[in-house]
Order: C-alpha cells, then structure tokens, then sequence
C-alpha cells in the first residue's frame, strides 16, 4: 500500500510540474486533463502527508520515553503516544479507502429518468413523489436541477419525468438508486382504506462528453412534431417537439418541454448521448461482473431495491437490510443516513475486490 502512496505522490508533484509549464498552459486540452488528474488524487496525496507527519511525531514521542523524564512528564507522553496511534490507525483506513479504484463517472452531472410503473395513477403519484424527494436532496446539497422532458397525468403525477442534476459529485451519490422502487399506503382514491401497492423505476445516467461517446450525425434520426399536454392535446402549433434515434442502437429520445426547437434538441441530444454512453458502460460492467463480484449500485434495473411503507412511516433498502423509521423525513430529501450506508457497503466490497 505504501509503495503505491509514494507513486501518487511523486505523481502529484510532476503534475505540479506539468501545470507550471508554457507548453502544457497554452494546451487547453493537456491542461484540463492534467488538472483533472491532480484534483482526482489531492486528497490521497494530502491524507498521505498527514499520516507521514503523525508517523514522525510518534516517533519522537517515543524515543522522549527513552529519556529520564519525571513521572508526570512521562505519563504526558504516553498519552500523546496514544492519541498519535489513534490518529495513525484512522489515517491507515482512510487511506485503504482512497486507494480503492476510482469509478470514473463519480464527479459527473447525473440524468434521472423516474417512470410510474405497476399501479396505474397511483404509480404516476409515486414516481411524482420520487421527483420532489431527488429534488430536495439535490438542493440540500448545492446542487441545481432542471426537467428535460415530463409527461405528466391528470391526477398530478408523473407517466415519465427525466431531469438532470448539475452537481459535483452528484453521480457518486445518485448512482445507488438505479432500480425499482415500492410503495405501500393507501390512496387517496381508495374508499375502503385498503394499503396498494405500487411500483416505480429510477434510471440514474452519468452525463456523458462529446469525447466519452462518438455519436455520429449520419447515425442520428431527428422527426419534429408538434408538442402535446395531457390527453394527447396539443398546447404547440409549432413543430417544437423533437424525437432523436440513434440507429446503430436504436435508442430513441423526445424532448418538448421547451418552445424553442433548438433547445428542445439540445436537451434531447444530452440524454441521448447519456443513455448510449450508459449502454456501453453496462455492456463492459456486464463483462466484469462475470468475473468479479458485483458493487452496490450496479444492479439490474427491474430488482426491487427499496420499500416505503406509509403506515409504518418505514423505509427499508433492501440491498443492505436497512430500515429506517424516517419515511416522512426521507421524502423530504433527507436520504444522506440510505445513501452514506450505501456508499459505505460499496466501498466495503470494492476493497475486498481489490484486495
């Protein structure tokens, strides 16, 4: 482990190098990649020094213990020496963990698509409510959230609604809510008081570049249309409305909450470019997982992953057999206890493999 923390660091300092230099300055692209880069292990680099400065103190303060010291003096330093080998053993895991490799789209923007699934209305209810809860969280962290495309039902809940997060780190975090999400109360249409139970599915898409996904225009099929609200009426003379195919994968995208055409296709375009990206990802991921285990996360998209159960005010994430009595507080947006849980197991298993 040590070996490969003296090999980021000398690799930190020769970035510092490269970014001091004209050539590399004058070279947007070398630079970008080469900041990237140091940003990506300046944590490591730094928990690495700290823990580097404690092994010396901790040196120290135990050759003062070969020394005539009085008993009070004496009892000062072993105190000392204690704390130090807290801190250092604190600083060893933490450096384990930075040292597990990196998923490479953690610090990107995020593309949810939330779709009501089993239970008609209720369903679309559900996936409404899924919407705002990712929405609260996302503010709560900083982050902004803007709907690329929503089809909406009568009783105000959601068919389909797909939004983007811009946020640093925001893909790290969302990534563990890929699957189908559960329900259980009783509707407001219910007379009889019965609990339903209702499904809807999460997609959670990193946000791809240009340079991550080669989609050629001769591959891309763009049809215009008129936009529709609920019902199938129209609220657009115009042909606002775009639909994208990717051919070769036969991935199709429509976008029509905008006025604009032109943005309308741009919105179309980032989904797109998401969901082809996301496809390839899944191909590899599907390779690796024949000979590796599986990360928290990464599962197919039909399991059922989590539950909230209105009349118990319960929330349990079945993937790690949590269940917190929070459900009220939860749809909020307040997910950091499910989601440090999940990261804590991914990162559990992500050191195991890589050990």
């Amino acid at each position: 482990m040590f070996d490969r923390l003296e090999a980021v660091e000398a690799r930190y300092e020769k970035l510092n190098e490269l970014l001091s230099d004209p050539e590399i300055v004058n070279n947007p692209s070398k630079l970008r990649e080469y900041s990237k880069e140091q940003s990506d292990i300046q944590q490591t680099v730094a928990a690495y020094q700290e823990y580097k400065d404690v092994k010396e103190q901790l040196s120290e303060a135990k050759t003062m213990l070969e020394d005539k010291l009085d008993a009070d003096m004496r009892d000062m330093v072993k105190e000392e020496i204690a704390e130090l080998e807290t801190q250092q053993e604190e600083l060893v895991e933490k450096l384990r963990i930075l040292l597990i490799p990196k998923d490479p789209n953690d610090d990107k923007n995020v593309i949810m698509e939330v779709r009501g699934a089993a239970g008609g209305d209720e369903a679309a209810l559900f996936a409404a409510n899924l919407y705002r809860m990712y929405s609260r969280f996302a503010e709560s962290q900083g982050w902004k959230t803007e709907v690329m495309e929503a089809t909406t039902t009568g009783v105000g809940g959601y068919k389909e609604i797909i939004f983007m997060i811009n946020g640093k780190g925001a893909y790290s975090k969302m990534k563990f809510e890929n699957g189908a999400h559960r329900v259980q109360r009783v509707p407001e249409t219910e007379s009889g008081g019965r609990i339903h139970t209702s499904t809807a599915t999460v997609a959670c898409l990193p946000e791809a570049e240009e340079v991550e996904v080669d989609i050629h225009e001769k591959d891309i099929r763009v049809d215009t249309f008129a936009s529709s609200g609920p019902g199938g009426q129209s609220v657009n003379t115009t042909m606002s409305a775009v639909r994208l195919t990717h051919l070769p994968t036969n991935t199709v995208v429509s976008c029509q909450d905008e006025k604009s055409q032109i943005k309308n296709k741009e919105k179309a375009m980032k989904v797109l470019r998401a969901r082809v990206y996301d496809k390839f990802q899944r191909e590899a991921q599907a390779e690796y997982d024949a000979t590796r285990k599986q990360a928290v996360g990464s599962g197919d998209r039909s399991e059922r992953i989590r539950t909230y159960n209105f009349p118990q005010n319960r929330v349990t994430d079945h993937r790690i057999g949590l269940t917190i009595q929070k459900l009220d507080q939860i749809l909020e947006g307040k997910l950091d206890e499910i989601i440090d849980a999940l990261v804590m197991e991914d990162q559990a298993r992500r050191m195991e493999d890589s050990n």
